[in-house]
């Protein structure tokens, strides 16, 4: 379903997005990589943040680290980490899976300015064995995102 809702949501706003699909898992930022032959830090792994009462998605080239003192600045609040089952529930992709794509519910988005270290990034499309290759300011424009200064 998760990958379904991302297919149909690309096909509105951007149809000429293939999604790729591998045979093994790309739940990780290392498995992902190494499936599409890059670096970590290309693959763009879309983190599920609580802010006070607000959940906020997060996307940052892989290898970056969330910085608690910056995004507490970037953010007004100190983020926290949802549980697998949360980010599910909510954003309706399993973790290593998640993306900014094909969301169950409207979420903020925020893009790390560490993605634009690429020309190029890799996000997942919905499941774990599924992703797509994307420009970093295309990511943000297509979802609306906020461009932020938040990890290490």
């Amino acid at each position: 379903m998760s990958l379904e809702s991302v297919r149909d949501h690309l096909a509105e706003i951007a149809p000429d997005i293939a999604i790729i699909h591998h045979e093994l898992s790309t739940a990780t930022v290392m498995d992902a990589a190494l499936a599409h032959g890059c670096e970590p830090g290309q693959i763009a792994k879309t983190l599920s943040l609580r802010l006070g009462e607000t959940v906020v998605l997060l996307v940052a080239k892989g290898d970056a680290r969330l910085d608690n003192k910056k995004a507490k600045a970037a953010f007004g609040a100190k983020p926290r980490m949802l549980g697998a089952e949360e980010v599910e529930a909510i954003t309706g992709h399993p973790v290593g899976g998640v993306t900014p794509f094909g969301l169950a519910s409207e979420l903020p988005v925020y893009c790390d300015i560490s993605l634009k270290a690429y020309e190029e990034v890799i996000p997942a499309a919905g499941d774990r064995n599924s992703s797509l290759r994307i420009a970093p300011d295309r990511l943000a424009a297509l979802v609306n995102a906020s461009w932020v200064d938040a990890c290490e």
